[in-house]
C-alpha cells in the first residue's frame, strides 16, 4: 500500500514538473513552490531532486515498482475493489519497462513525458543522489487510532 501511494505521487510529480516546464515556469521555482505548498510530500522532496538533477538515481528500479503496485492491485482484486488509477499506473510502468528496461531507475519514468513533449526536465543545483544521514532506528508498531498499545 505505501509503495502504491509513493508511486502515485511520483507519477503526479513527474506530470507537474513537465507541465510547468511546458508552461514556461522555471523548474527550480516549481520545485520550491511545491515544497512550500499543500502539494509537497516526501516523494517530491526526495525524488523530484534527483529527477531535476538528471541522475534519476533513487536506488529503486522499475521492476520493483511494477511488482509492488501489482501486489496492491492483487489485494484490490481479491477484495472486489474496482480501482481506476492502479491499472493505469501498472500500464505506465509496463510501458516504461518495455522502453528502458526492468532495471531502469524508477524515476526515469519521467522520460516517457520528456519524449512525448521534447522537453528536458533538469535544473541546476539539485543533488545526483539522496543521502540519508539520520541514524538507524528500530521499526515502529502501528497502533490504530483510538487504541492503546498492548
Amino acid at each position: 500500500m505505501t509503495n502504491y501511494l509513493a508511486t502515485a505521487n511520483l507519477l503526479t510529480c513527474c506530470e507537474a514538473l513537465v507541465t510547468m516546464k511546458a508552461a514556461g515556469i522555471d523548474l527550480a521555482t516549481t520545485y520550491d513552490a511545491i515544497a512550500i505548498s499543500s502539494g509537497t510530500s516526501f516523494v517530491h522532496e526526495t525524488e523530484s531532486q534527483v529527477i531535476l538533477n538528471g541522475s534519476r538515481n533513487i536506488n529503486f528500479t522499475m521492476d520493483l515498482v511494477k511488482k509492488d503496485i501489482g501486489l496492491f492491485q492483487e489485494i484490490a482484486d481479491r477484495a472486489g475493489v474496482p480501482l481506476e488509477i492502479s491499472p493505469l499506473m501498472i500500464e505506465i510502468f509496463r510501458d516504461g519497462i518495455s522502453r528502458y528496461g526492468e532495471r531502469a531507475q524508477s524515476d526515469d519514468i519521467i522520460r516517457r513525458l520528456e519524449e512525448a513533449t521534447g522537453l528536458n526536465i533538469t535544473a541546476p543545483g539539485f543533488p545526483a543522489e539522496m543521502t540519508d544521514d539520520e541514524p538507524e532506528e528500530p521499526g515502529y508498531e502501528v497502533i490504530p487510532h483510538g487504541r492503546t498499545a498492548s
